[in-house]
């Protein structure tokens, strides 16, 4: 699956758009982190590495399901998961 670089997300619908996932969706820091983020408390461990001093860092998302990726791509890209 392809990884592709996030940022400017609304933390709330990209929460609510992992609830709706079906696959892993997997997040990388550059630091080298890899976490699982459908798993709650990974999620959280997650969203506070892209929360660094209260602004979004980087980070790389990788989707093992492709609605998935296209679901999380559409909200990286317009902010907004469907129409």
């Amino acid at each position: 699956m392809a990884k592709f670089k996030i940022h400017d997300l609304d933390i709330k619908a990209f929460v609510e758009e992992l609830n709706n996932c079906k696959g892993e969706v997997i997040m990388t820091t550059p630091e080298g982190d890899s976490i699982n983020l459908q798993s709650a408390f990974c999620r959280v461990i997650g969203i506070m590495k892209i929360l660094e001093g209260g602004k979004l860092s980087e980070a790389t998302l990788e989707c093992k399901d492709p609605e998935d990726e296209s679901r999380m791509f559409r909200l990286n890209l317009y902010g907004k998961a469907e129409d």
